[in-house]
């Protein structure tokens, strides 16, 4: 027989008090004398009482559920902002469902769209490659969902957002190789239409540009995804070319971990041959042989502000709130990929 759950009323009844007065004592509220809070402490504790959330969900009109929308979940970096999120959100009371877009506009669109039927409380969402415009986020917002962007940026829609200087850290990067001897140094870029791409590619052209190189558009190669497949192909083309690159500043760990294995595979020693940069400062990449130098991003801080800028806006509500856009700072790590300068 399945065992029935301990309600307030159960608490009531026992201590001969009513279910609104333990309903306010479990809330710490100053209307109810220390003797009686303590009393219904400590029978909720040894009750094992657990707030019915639902219950309280359809009174106050809330969920008590945050939807949290990215485009993977097998790498380090959404694992890890994931993990900021919920260690924000879960103290605070709050659920978070995870949805997977696959880097697909389409699927992001069904998931809004199911998140609004169920009056999800919040959402925070870094968008997929393929995501171009927002009038889904727009609907969320008009439904009185909130909404918070993190990673990527959706230029144009009225949101908080919580981003990475992806052009300093791109800037970064390719500045330390020059500095180091290279004299020829190329790109393996992302996908051309996010936000992430244009910024880090902006950052490599302008370190170019003030060191008075030149841009060699053959030099700039865009995969189509962030996987170590989808580096292979482009990392094979540019180190193919008639005058090879001695320098590889890569999207992202699993590109340049692409470029890495491509170059060995041609038999190119790995800086002195080619010398290789990523993004992102994936766990696993200081383990590999040469330790790849990369740019460390703070992704479980990123994580955390975003689920607060949230909290905020669910606890307090939006009015006369100016958005807020957060742009965290990037650094470069040097390993054993990229010469000393």
């Amino acid at each position: 027989m399945k065992k029935s759950r301990v309600t307030l009323t159960d608490i009531a009844k026992a201590l001969n008090i009513s279910a609104s007065t333990v309903s306010r004592a479990l809330k710490d509220h100053p209307a109810i004398n220390k003797e009686t809070k303590q009393a219904v402490v400590k029978l909720a504790k040894k009750l094992k009482y657990q707030p019915n959330l639902l219950a309280l969900g359809l009174l106050q009109k809330k969920t008590y559920t945050v939807g949290v929308i990215v485009p993977e979940i097998t790498g380090h970096f959404f694992s890890t902002v994931i993990t900021g999120i919920r260690d924000v959100l879960s103290p605070a009371g709050y659920n978070i469902a995870i949805c997977l877009s696959n880097e697909s506009f389409q699927e992001e669109i069904e998931i809004t769209e199911k998140m609004a039927k169920t009056q999800i409380d919040g959402v925070l969402v870094s968008p997929a490659s393929s995501t171009k415009t927002y009038k889904h986020f727009k609907a969320l917002q008009k439904n009185g969902i909130p909404l918070v962007v993190f990673d990527r940026d959706c230029p144009g829609l009225d949101a908080d957002k919580v981003l990475v200087d992806d052009y300093d850290g791109a800037f970064q990067a390719v500045e330390y190789l020059i500095k180091s001897g290279c004299k020829n140094i190329a790109h393996l870029s992302g996908p051309m239409d996010l936000s992430i791409t244009k910024h880090r590619l902006q950052g490599y052209l302008d370190a170019l540009e003030k060191h008075k190189f030149p841009v060699k558009q053959e030099n700039i190669i865009h995969v189509s995804g962030f996987t170590h497949e989808d580096g292979i192909k482009p990392a094979q083309k540019l180190l193919n070319l008639k005058d090879r690159p001695d320098a590889i500043f890569a999207m992202n760990d699993c590109i340049a971990i692409s470029a890495m294995y491509v170059a060995k595979k041609m038999g190119l020693q790995i800086p002195g041959d080619v010398s290789i940069i990523g993004f992102d400062d994936e766990p696993h990449s200081s383990y590999f042989t040469p330790g790849l130098s990369t740019i460390w991003q703070p992704v479980y801080s990123m994580g955390m502000l975003s689920a607060r800028i949230l909290l905020s806006k669910l606890q307090e509500g939006e009015e006369e709130r100016e958005l807020r856009r957060e742009v965290f700072k990037p650094e470069l790590v040097i390993r054993a990929s990229s010469k000393e300068i």
